[in-house]
């Protein structure tokens, strides 16, 4: 835990981006290298029954750190993803879904 989703970012482009990004978010969330997940998600999106594109948007799973720490994630994140795709000016949508501890197991045993 932390867990990142990305949806319309290629493979090799979160596989890129992934050590650095780790290594500034890890002090943010103050949570060891191994509990960080990233996962690329392939996703087609639909709009008015056809194919349409969208910009890039990252989902975070996490235990709630308050608003001050998450803004800095959601700015870390979006620079990450722009320096990636080399476009400084992209759209990126960071979207935070808080867990509660008590309701993640890890081998059976909550947080």
């Amino acid at each position: 835990m932390p867990h990142l989703r990305f949806r319309d970012v290629e493979f090799d482009t979160v596989k890129s981006l992934s050590t650095a990004l780790v290594d500034d978010l890890q002090p943010l969330m103050d949570c060891p290298r191994e509990d960080f997940t990233l996962e690329h998600i392939s996703t087609t999106f639909i709009f008015d029954g056809e194919v349409s594109f969208a910009y890039p948007f990252v989902e975070v799973l996490w235990f709630d750190r308050g608003q001050e720490i998450q803004d800095q994630v959601a700015q870390h994140i979006t620079e990450a993803v722009r320096n990636a795709l080399e476009e400084p000016e992209r759209d990126v949508a960071v979207i935070f879904t808080a867990l509660t501890p008590t309701a993640y197991y890890d081998n059976g045993k909550h947080y």
